[in-house]
């Protein structure tokens, strides 16, 4: 802060300058307190509407970032602060090393990662030995001046807070040790994080595995690596989607929608405790910048949201961001630190990085590791997937995302896009999404799908060739310079499957080849795109196919659509997987004997196939189709690449057995547990806040084919599945009109992770009700909302 100076030192200053006096060039009196201070070099004004949105308004990206982590400490300075201590290394240093990261108590926060499960310590060596500071900090100062501006700002802001609220924090940290100011070092760390969730993270395990310990005496290296298995790799990779992250994206045209603008559904299903939360806030710089919707943990800028224009939304990519290389070892170099590229021997990269871990009596024990690095990327070690450290050869990860500095410049300009086209264009010149799609719809009424994200630049030929030694792993040789990735290491957007259509495109983290059923994405001939996009002409995951048939049977109605009914399609909550077995399901369970069978398919009948709060045979038939979901070759109609929607469907009758199986056993299970066959969904799938059951609906999406997908924390009990662990999270749906965006959404799981805040469970009512939101875009419609209140804040 600036400060008046004080009497003495006028006085001080005067003495000084008594030979400019006695010149007669100048007096120097009493400085004049009147004298307007110079302008403050840090400004924001944070205005609040209902349910805590947080408006940031400042004159550039430094007061922006200001405001912004000002309001966002407020509402979860205790989960921002302990995920700091992830990304610096420190979490052993206070929690002590054999513990794991803080997990959620009574939904208030959590740090414990969906991406990765490591103890306190492997953690620390994780974040301290893969990440490079010094190079993060060299891609900042080569990129944009706006998103250094913003991180200066943020830190400026957070370090604001914890000074005014010294004392007077959340009680899950207040005076805490570990809550401590951060640097603009630490934002390039907290940023990295995100980056990582689809290359480094799903292979963090593997990297510690791959340092060694300075001090200890090197085991003798195995002759020859194992057996490769790759199945571990697809299985992580499948996580991504099936228990960790997913979205719905739905933006439609002029050609469907009524007044010939672009609507836009966004549904990211993402993590309820963790710091993957979302945040709502709304960002101005009057002439400049102007976006609402969310920001993703402490990543201060929209990431998910719309401004006058434009409204757009991600979805996580079935595209792989990395590759593996096998690389050949020197066997001159003992060590198996020397690695041959075209015979040229080179030498690794090491990195030595220490970890303190508290001890029970109180003590801290230092424990390091070296980190080995080639030029393509990490050493990886899991032997019983054949990535051995061997004398004759050793694996690497290849991951573009390590040191990808470009996501703010990147959203940066996707808030300032004007158009789907000027979109395009933003994600062509900096490629900086990490992991996710972009649908997009414009005032115009264009909409976008593009997969933008970074993605190796390994051309659909290099595939086919000799380069590739290990498909599973996706390992190509390291040994030889022309298996490389081709130059510039990552692939162009322009390259990549993208489209811009006028009536509709969709995703829900199938592969980019449906986008619309009436037109597939294959890519270019002969060879299409870079087969790390992900699959063609493959069966689609049933909340991929609920979501294109709900369109394709408007579509057929040759209804128009508003705002409103793209928001019943969010919460249409149809369980495709009855719509389609259900059927014949009954017709088998009603020729059979089993009155229990017969009473529970009676049950399912009179079941509106839906998961609303009021469906009765919902629970059932989720605990039933859990297991049926597994049968084999149950379809009677087979998958058809030509109808993706449509295919595959029907029970084949020769599954009935086995189908009429699962549903004794899941009638079974919950007679043991005293839990009615007709139980309403609502009774039982809940989420709990400061002692209030909050009824919750929804399925569970990709397995059983809910649009809206909701995953609890448990299986089935005698009270219910527990709280939501992840699910649809942040719900926007934007259109336009002459003046602007018209939009409404919520924030299910509210702003704050404190329970004594106003803004800790407020939202949750309005998800159980389906009852939307209006979201204040204009100035005068903020100031209009009945919970407006704004401070401005300086320094």
């Amino acid at each position: 802060m600036r400060h008046v100076a004080s009497n003495s030192l006028q006085l001080r200053c005067c003495a000084a300058l008594g030979l400019v006096v006695a010149l007669g060039l100048g007096a120097c009196g009493k400085l004049d307190e009147t004298e307007p201070s110079p302008k403050p070099e840090l400004r924001a004004e944070v205005a609040r509407t209902s349910h805590g949105v947080a408006h940031i308004r400042a004159d550039d990206f430094r007061g922006i970032g200001y405001g912004l982590a000002y309001a966002y400490a407020q509402d979860n300075v205790c989960m921002f602060a302990d995920s700091v201590l992830t990304v610096r290394g420190e979490r052993s240093r206070f929690f002590g090393g054999e513990t794991r990261a803080t997990e959620p108590v009574n939904g208030e926060y959590g740090v414990a990662s969906d991406f990765m499960d490591l103890s306190n310590e492997d953690s620390d060596f994780f974040f301290k030995g893969y990440l490079d500071s010094e190079q993060l900090k060299r891609g900042y100062d080569t990129g944009s001046q706006e998103a250094r501006d913003l991180l200066e700002g943020y830190v400026a802001g957070y370090n604001r807070y914890l000074r005014d609220y010294a004392g007077k924090m959340p009680a899950a940290c207040n005076k805490a040790a570990w809550v401590r100011p951060i640097s603009v070092e630490d934002m390039h760390l907290v940023l990295a994080e995100k980056a990582l969730h689809a290359s480094g993270q799903v292979f963090a395990k593997e990297i510690v595995a791959g340092a060694r310990d300075p001090t200890a005496v090197l085991a003798p290296l195995r002759s020859e690596a194992g057996k490769p298995d790759g199945a571990f790799l697809q299985e992580r990779l499948a996580k991504l989607t099936r228990e960790q992250l997913g979205s719905n994206a739905l933006a439609i045209g002029k050609d469907l929608s009524v007044n010939r603008r672009g609507i836009l559904l966004g549904n990211p299903h993402y993590p309820w405790t963790s710091t993957d939360r979302f945040y709502q806030a709304h960002l101005t710089i009057p002439g400049h910048y102007d976006a609402m919707g969310v920001i993703l943990g402490g990543i201060p800028v929209i990431v998910i949201g719309f401004n006058k224009d434009i409204a757009w939304t991600h979805t996580v990519t079935t595209a792989v961001h990395f590759t593996t290389f096998r690389l050949a070892i020197d066997a001159r170099d003992q060590s198996g630190t020397t690695y041959l590229s075209d015979g040229v021997p080179t030498r690794m990269t090491a990195k030595t990085v220490s970890v303190d871990s508290l001890q029970p009596d109180g003590s801290t024990r230092t424990r390091s590791k070296t980190f080995y690095f080639s030029k393509h990327g990490a050493v990886i070690v899991k032997p019983d997937a054949g990535l051995d450290w061997a004398r004759s050869s050793v694996s690497v990860l290849a991951d573009p995302n390590r040191n990808n500095t470009r996501l703010i410049e990147q959203w940066i300009g996707i808030g300032k896009a004007r158009s789907v086209e000027e979109l395009k264009t933003a994600l062509g010149r900096t490629v900086g999404l990490p992991w996710v799609n972009t649908i997009a719809a414009d005032r115009a009424g264009h909409t976008l799908f593009a997969d933008a994200s970074v993605v190796p630049n390994v051309p659909p030929e290099r595939f086919a060739s000799d380069c590739l030694v290990v498909p599973p792993l996706l390992m190509f040789d390291g040994a030889r310079g022309s298996c490389d990735w081709a130059p510039a290491g990552i692939m162009a957007p322009a390259n990549g499957p993208w489209t811009v259509r006028t009536d509709y495109v969709g995703n829900s983290n199938d592969s980019f080849w449906l986008t619309n059923p009436r037109g597939l994405l294959t890519g270019p001939a002969p060879h299409g795109f870079s087969p790390l996009y992900g699959r063609v002409r493959n069966e689609q995951k049933l909340r991929t196919r609920i979501g294109f048939k709900q369109m394709e049977e408007i579509m057929a109605s040759k209804v128009r659509l508003q705002l409103g009914d793209v928001q019943q399609l969010a919460f249409a909550n149809r369980v495709h997987a009855a719509e389609l077995v259900l059927p014949d399901l009954v017709r088998a369970c009603r020729g059979t004997a089993d009155s229990q069978l017969v009473k529970a398919c009676d049950m399912l009948a009179a079941w509106d196939m839906k998961a609303d709060l009021d469906s009765r045979g919902g629970v059932l038939f989720r605990e039933f189709w859990t297991s049926a979901s597994l049968i084999d070759d149950k379809w009677e109609v087979p998958f058809d690449a030509n109808d993706p929607v449509n295919t595959p469907r029907r029970m084949r009758a020769a599954a009935a057995p086995a189908m009429l199986a699962a549903l004794r056993a899941a009638v079974q299970k919950l007679e043991a547990m005293n839990v009615p066959l007709d139980v309403r969904l609502g009774d039982y799938q809940v989420e709990t806040r400061n002692g209030q059951r909050v009824p919750i609906h929804g399925a569970i999406g990709d397995v059983d084919g809910s649009y809206n997908s909701i995953h609890m924390s448990r299986e089935l009990g005698r009270t219910g599945y527990g709280n939501v662990r992840w699910g649809t999270s942040y719900v926007q749906a934007v259109g336009f009109d002459d003046a602007g965006p018209v939009a409404q959404g919520m924030l299910l799981y509210g702003q704050s992770v404190d329970p004594a805040s106003q803004y800790y469970a407020d939202q949750l009512t309005m998800y159980s009700q389906k009852r939307w939101m209006d979201l204040p875009f204009t100035e005068a419609r903020i100031k209009a909302d009945p919970a407006y209140k704004s401070t401005l804040i300086s320094e």
